[in-house]
């Protein structure tokens, strides 16, 4: 018997304004309370979000709640998928709670599933260090607990972007499985329609997605031009009855349902009818991700190096550069990750969050410059008149961001990297970037580098070529005319060093009102 798998992509962004450099309104003075709605167009997101709510997400919703209901006594039952991005999640608390209930309604059905992502639908998992990408999922985990009542096991990556070391971090994590998209180029002749198990790792399956099958309904079923429209739920039953394989995972945006295909094409019609179509068939069932791999067993190997190209499910190439295909958007990409110990050092949950809204793969998306179809997918999601239009509305406020940043720590120009001696054998693993970075490291470093350091006069030259603050360079080197113990001269560093945070952090606040 073949199960048949639906996975609801569900993920609405926080929209960058787009108009902010074009009004001269970068840079103006803003407390730290109105940074989100300065970078971010509530009004428009919420205008979004309510449209995709009242054509899609509440009677998508409904239909699936009944489907259930009507099944729920039989042998075989309807069952479904969603993968909740965790700021659609917010979205949906800031905009419409009765929404999230209908969510919490499907929780409590015992027959739907929810998937971990990263909070942020970001690509945190490109990021060379992993850090970053594992604190996301967690936080998505968390809040699918507590919103939803329900504890993911099976992950998808933002975008289904996947290669062999984000299955491996994905594993060390605890998930039992993992999705992404079932692609010639890591099957070769190899069916989607079974499980795998990655390379190098052990206990973590791979779920594939069908995207023929899937396409048929998120691209084509309004296609007039499409030999096989209109697509029934008895035709598309059929198909998927005459498919080989152990399972066959059907995984759309959540959004085809009423929102990319209107009401008046039939989608609701078609959703409503397909499960009992599907359960009519004696060699067709419907499961759950979680359930398909405790069922079944993998029937060989993916092997997707990172070096050779990252998968996802994005456009003709399905790797990654639709988000980091061009230069623009390896612009922004970098300034993001070049952010990451600031924000770290920052130690600023508004910042942070900040940092992370700025992440999210919708942006880049936006900023995507090849023609075609994938062009033309690409620009039907985009609120901006051009992939430039994106990317200066997101560069610049990025920037900004950061220069407000750089501003609330005392950034240095240069890190200060911590070692006990001469040689690379010698670092401890400690790098600071900014004055409040250099106050917690002299705390908690080992007191041989900071005698290393100290004597050397390596203290003062950076504080002086970096930071650019003659004052403090000054204080430090004067320690050196009286003889300290070991965390005596510690104390005595710490308490300069604070001092001249605590000042210039109070001129910072006086002069801009920003912090």
């Amino acid at each position: 018997m073949t199960d048949i798998v639906f996975v609801f992509e569900v993920h609405q962004p926080h929209r960058i304004r787009r108009n902010l450099f074009w009004q001269g309104k970068v840079s103006q003075r803003q407390t730290m309370g109105d940074l989100f709605k300065h970078y971010f167009d509530t009004e428009v997101n919420r205008e979004i979000f309510q449209r995709a709510a009242r054509k899609c997400y509440f009677p998508s919703n409904q239909i699936l709640l009944d489907v259930i209901d009507t099944f729920k006594n039989e042998k075989k039952q309807a069952k479904f998928s969603f993968s909740l991005s965790g700021v659609f999640l917010e979205q949906c608390e800031m905009f419409d709670k009765d929404l999230l209930e209908t969510f919490r309604q499907l929780s409590a059905s015992g027959c739907a599933e929810f998937l971990n992502q990263t909070y942020y639908h970001s690509i945190a998992s490109l990021y060379p260090e992993k850090d970053e990408f594992i604190e996301q999922v967690k936080m998505h985990k968390q809040a699918v607990k507590d919103l939803l009542g329900y504890n993911p096991n099976v992950f998808e990556n933002t975008e289904l972007l996947y290669n062999n070391t984000i299955a491996k971090t994905v594993e060390s994590l605890g998930y039992k499985g993992i999705y992404t998209e079932g692609v010639e180029k890591i099957l070769g002749e190899k069916s989607p329609n079974y499980l795998y198990t990655p390379k190098s790792s052990k206990t973590i399956r791979v779920l594939l997605r069908n995207y023929k099958l899937t396409d048929d309904v998120g691209f084509r079923f309004s296609a007039r031009w499409w030999p096989e429209w209109p697509l029934t739920a008895d035709k598309y039953s059929h198909w998927l009855a005459a498919t080989k394989g152990d399972c066959v995972t059907i995984f759309p945006d959540y959004e085809t349902f009423g929102e990319h295909h209107w009401p008046e094409t039939g989608i609701h019609s078609f959703m409503r009818h397909l499960p009992e179509k599907i359960l009519s068939f004696n060699n067709l069932n419907m499961a759950t991700p979680s359930e398909v791999i405790d069922k079944h067993s993998p029937v060989g190997e993916v092997d997707v190096p990172e070096s050779e190209g990252t998968v996802s499910w994005a456009d003709i190439q399905r790797d990654q550069s639709g988000w980091l295909g061009n230069a623009m958007q390896w612009a922004y990409y970098t300034t993001l990750r070049r952010l990451e110990p600031l924000i770290k050092e920052a130690d600023n949950p508004v910042f942070l969050d900040l940092w992370r809204y700025f992440q999210t793969s919708d942006h880049l998306y936006y900023m995507f410059t090849a023609g075609g179809g994938p062009g033309e997918v690409h620009s039907y999601f985009s609120p901006y008149e051009s992939p430039m239009d994106a990317f200066v509305a997101a560069q610049t406020l990025l920037t900004d961001f950061e220069l407000r940043l750089r501003l609330s720590i005392l950034a240095a120009n240069e890190p200060f990297l911590f070692y006990t001696g001469i040689g690379k054998e010698c670092y401890t693993g400690s790098m600071v970037w900014s004055l409040k970075g250099f106050v917690k490291a002299l705390e908690k470093v080992a007191i041989k580098a900071i005698e290393f350091h100290f004597g050397n006069g390596d203290f003062e030259s950076w504080i002086s070529c970096s930071l650019k603050d003659e004052e403090l360079a000054a204080k430090i080197s004067s320690l050196k005319d009286h003889r300290h113990n070991d965390e005596e001269l510690r104390e005595k560093l710490v308490d300069a060093a604070k001092k001249r945070l605590n000042t210039l952090t109070k001129q910072v606040k006086e002069s801009t009102k920003l912090f």
